[in-house]
């Protein structure tokens, strides 16, 4: 028979073995571009999935680079989708991040009007937008131009503060290609059809040419930084259980799309019909840092090459994959 003693025991014990709740004043905040990654976090948000973590959490969408940088380096932002090597250069100053996983295998595309581009090597003389100057997708397509015994100097590169500048360079005329991550490359080859009859394409898939010039598989390109604060808050087994919660909305993206299309459309301020497109572009996983290390070490050696200090210096040593 259940009497009040044991009742009380009972709950008490289930209550120690749950894992941590956030508590804090606030819901907690996952933040994210308006790109591909944090459709992931939308869907988990939209399906419940972490009202045992942190009960209320809401999405946010960060801009720019710069912003991203300024909200980890303020506390305001704890839990939020960056570049890797962004992830690595602020762990590297000790500024307490570290890199839960992966969230893209590379999202990244030259697209430019059908049949004008072939390669990066027929970039060569051509005009190229460029989103973010000195950031990710700069840092890439610098790389690739290396691989392919190019300079900056052999072609026009017009480096925009946003991708929905590039797309209106590309589609005004005003560039022959721009380099584009995901959801953008789908957005600019649908407005360039409804707009102006263009037929663009994805000319060039960057991991693909990726692979060709290092050698590593994936491009690593983006993932989940947490704070140390936030670990503290919700603890060891509270990560698990984001990162678990996670790889299912990736799972839930891939089999509905449209569904996962609709829930991130308000917050990514992006159509739905273009987010769906881009979800089978974007190479969308939830893949723990430690498991995708190889490839993590890969592309910051690989960026660190033309400078150091792109990853603080140096590579990050094994706490920064410990989530």
């Amino acid at each position: 028979m259940l009497n009040r003693r044991t009742f009380v025991t009972a709950l008490s014990t289930a209550i120690l073995a749950r894992p941590a709740i956030l508590r804090a004043a606030e819901p907690l905040t996952l933040w994210g571009p308006p790109a591909a990654p944090s459709i992931v976090l939308t869907q988990a948000i939209a399906s419940g999935a972490l009202k045992d973590i942190a009960p209320g959490t809401i999405f946010k969408a960060w801009r720019t680079p710069d912003e991203m940088r300024a909200g980890i380096s303020s506390g305001n932002m704890t839990a939020v989708i960056v570049p890797t090597y962004v992830a690595a250069n602020l762990y590297n100053r000790g500024l307490g991040v570290r890199l839960a996983n992966v969230m893209t295998k590379g999202l990244l595309y030259v697209v430019a009007p059908i049949g004008t581009v072939t390669d990066i090597a027929s970039l060569k003389g051509k005009r190229v937008a460029v989103p973010f100057r000195n950031d990710m997708p700069d840092f890439i397509f610098r790389r690739l131009l290396a691989a392919a015994r190019l300079q900056p100097s052999d072609l026009t590169i017009d480096y925009s503060g946003t991708p929905p500048e590039a797309i209106q360079m590309l589609v005004g005329g005003r560039a022959d290609a721009a380099l584009l991550a995901e959801p953008a490359s789908s957005a600019a080859i649908l407005r360039a059809m409804l707009a102006a009859g263009q037929t663009l394409e994805r000319a060039i898939d960057c991991q693909k040419a990726w692979t060709a010039a290092t050698g590593y598989a994936t491009v690593p390109q983006a993932g989940l930084a947490i704070t140390d604060r936030l670990t503290s808050q919700i603890g060891a087994e509270g990560i698990n259980m984001l990162q678990a919660a996670l790889k299912r909305a990736v799972g839930a993206v891939h089999q509905n799309p449209g569904a996962a299309a609709s829930a991130a459309a308000s917050s990514l301020e992006l159509p739905a019909p273009v987010i769906e497109k881009s979800i089978a572009f974007s190479n969308l996983v939830a893949e723990r840092a430690t498991q995708a290390r190889a490839d993590l070490t890969g592309l910051f050696e690989t960026l660190a090459k033309d400078d150091p200090r792109i990853i603080g210096g140096k590579l990050p040593d094994d706490r920064f994959f410990a989530l």
